[in-house]
């Protein structure tokens, strides 16, 4: 379960990463609120998992998963470029985190 914890807690940290460029500097209500509750459903969930997790890999878990998550939603809903060597070292931030899934 814990796996499963981190897994939305890395959805929900993409969520609140994106959610801050809405905010447009925290001045526009709904999207600070839904940032803001993205974020306390974030490390909500992270705590949870730590629970049964080593610290240092469900921190590099979460951290993956929303770094891998904001790059790509970054690219697809802000035209940010998606140039082979980004791609390449998202790809290796995806390899990271399996890597740290089988370790466990």
């Amino acid at each position: 379960m814990a796996w499963t914890y981190l897994f939305f807690a890395g959805l929900f940290e993409i969520g609140w990463a994106i959610g801050l460029k809405y905010t447009e500097g925290f001045t526009k209500l709904t999207p600070t609120i839904l940032t803001v509750v993205s974020m306390i459903i974030s490390l909500t969930l992270l705590g949870l998992a730590l629970k049964a997790l080593p610290v240092g890999t469900a921190y590099a878990v979460w951290t993956g998963i929303g770094t891998v998550g904001t790059a790509l939603l970054g690219i697809w809903l802000l035209g940010e470029p998606a140039t082979a060597v980004r791609l390449s070292c998202i790809a290796l931030i995806v390899a990271g985190i399996i890597g740290l899934k089988v370790a466990a």
